[in-house]
């Protein structure tokens, strides 16, 4: 059975973009030299939003399929099925990178 984890509040699921461990010409890089520049995510799912003292709800910034630029340390990791995703919240999320 496959689980669905759907965020609360203004939290935000994100799946890392994994960095190449390749070059284009391809020569092997190193690990070290890949881990380090794993800075941007896809958004899998977010929550409905936070709330202000009067019950308004505030709408996440991000959208499913948006791509993050995320900070370097934070977020809570978690695995789903062979997955591994971090939880965010929105006002942790640096920006969203456009093509």
């Amino acid at each position: 059975m496959a689980r669905k984890l759907i965020p609360l509040l203004d939290r935000i699921l994100v799946e890392k973009v994994v960095a190449p461990t390749k070059s284009a010409g391809g020569i092997l890089l190193p690990e070290s030299a890949a881990a380090s520049k794993v800075n941007s995510g896809i958004v899998i799912a977010t929550g409905p939003g936070g709330r202000t003292r009067d019950g308004n709800v505030i709408p996440v910034s991000v959208k499913e399929g948006d791509t993050v630029m995320l900070p370097e340390y934070g977020g809570t990791a978690l695995k789903l099925g062979e997955k591994e995703y971090v939880l965010y919240r929105d006002d942790d999320i640096l920006g969203i990178l456009e093509n």
